[in-house]
């Protein structure tokens, strides 16, 4: 495939996409003060000798605001279940009743809410690397078919492309502290 202008700037834009939806997954999981059944998302049950996601073998609701509780797809998973929220670095104590496992999830403390937040604005630098990584690398795109006497492709529309770009990547870095700032607020009402 023969590169263009075109073909960089739309594979610099989808890469940039995909860094948002890292993001959104990575901040699904990082716990409010409210329940959400995504931040169990990251807890692996180990059931018959192999690791599985507990959203694989259980059904999570979220009845109230402040409790998860989750329904074993088989029953005899119950501990291995409850092993796994416990080993999970997510501080939280499951309530098995037999039937089903009841996740409290306690109100989060100041010193908490500030530590989450430092969590979620060093996840919104990651992705704001990354971000920048895929300019920098859509840049020496466009520069090598500058060079590239094949192209034809004058100065102008190169410069024009660097600007797009950067106006790309400038957008994209927007959304993230946006998406930033939103998520902290989250962390931070009480």
């Amino acid at each position: 495939m023969t590169m263009t202008v075109d073909t960089i700037l739309a594979e610099a834009k989808k890469r940039m996409k995909t860094s948002m939806e890292t993001l959104h997954k990575e901040l699904a999981t990082v716990r409010t003060g409210r329940a959400n059944a995504s931040i169990l998302d990251t807890v692996q049950v180990e059931y018959y000798g192999s690791h599985m996601p507990l959203n694989q073998i259980a059904g999570v609701s979220v009845p109230e605001p402040s409790m998860l509780v989750i329904q074993p797809f088989d029953k005899g998973a119950m501990k291995a279940i409850e092993t796994a929220i416990l080993k999970s670095e997510l501080g939280l104590n499951p309530a098995n009743d037999g039937n089903v496992i009841r996740l409290p999830i306690p109100p989060l403390t100041e010193e908490r809410r500030k530590e989450l937040t430092k969590v979620v604005n060093k996840m919104g630098e990651e992705i704001k690397t990354a971000i920048r990584n895929v300019r920098r690398d859509a840049n020496e795109d466009v520069k090598k078919l500058e060079k590239d006497k094949n192209a034809h492709i004058s100065e102008d529309a190169a410069k024009k492309a660097l600007e797009d770009i950067q106006k790309l990547t400038d957008q994209f870095v927007k959304e993230v502290e946006e998406t930033v700032k939103h998520k902290d607020a989250e962390i931070l009402k009480v």
